[in-house]
């Protein structure tokens, strides 16, 4: 695990490992920071929000959940002046050490970066969970929209991480249970924790 410190981007729905975000940026301290990070290849943090709004609002100052995920910038589209379109990928858990809020409101926080997960096939009593996925992706490759899932080739439905990160960016969840997901360093426990979600 390493340290280090990043620009933070609070999102109300979270991003895991290997999972796709669409971003419309429209803000100053995003649109500089976008900008930056494509020209230098730099990676931003994304963490949820456990209060305020995306959306940076007079005398209203975010506050941060403790956990998060590295995004790289995979395209750029300039759609006005000043609005981008900009598609993410996720590409590692972090968990948030500190953080204050900069210039134009942007965050930056001290990070100590997780190690990636490793591979965890998946058990017989959590196989539902891999088989309604690959039914959702047979289903998006059918009527030609596979593009629009946040997730990419190649779709390894007999990983426990994979699925369960996969889950975890899908599934209309609370933010603060996306920040206890991606707490959890272990994949298996990890999709239980999804599993949950479908009994209730």
């Amino acid at each position: 695990m390493t340290t280090e410190e990043v620009p933070l981007f609070p999102l109300s729905q979270g991003l895991f490992p290997e999972g796709f975000l669409s971003l419309m940026v429209f803000e100053v301290r995003y649109l500089h920071l976008m900008k930056r990070c494509q020209h230098e290849g730099l990676e931003f943090g994304v963490v949820p929000l456990a209060a305020g709004s995306e959306v940076q609002k007079a005398g209203e100052i975010e506050q941060l959940h403790g956990w998060g995920c590295m995004a790289r910038i995979v395209q750029v589209e300039s759609l006005q002046p000043a609005v981008l379109a900009v598609k993410c990928i996720g590409t590692q858990r972090f968990r948030l050490d500190e953080h204050a809020r900069g210039a134009f409101g942007l965050w930056h926080g001290q990070i100590t970066v997780q190690a990636h997960d490793l591979d965890c096939p998946i058990k017989e009593d959590l196989q539902p969970l891999a088989n309604r996925l690959g039914e959702l992706i047979a289903t998006a490759q059918q009527q030609g929209i596979e593009d629009r899932l946040p997730m990419a080739p190649p779709y390894r439905l007999d990983d426990c991480g994979w699925v369960a990160n996969r889950w975890g960016d899908i599934l209309p969840i609370p933010s603060d249970e996306k920040a206890t997901l991606l707490s959890e360093s272990d994949c298996e426990a990890r999709l239980r924790r999804i599993q949950k979600w479908f009994e209730e």
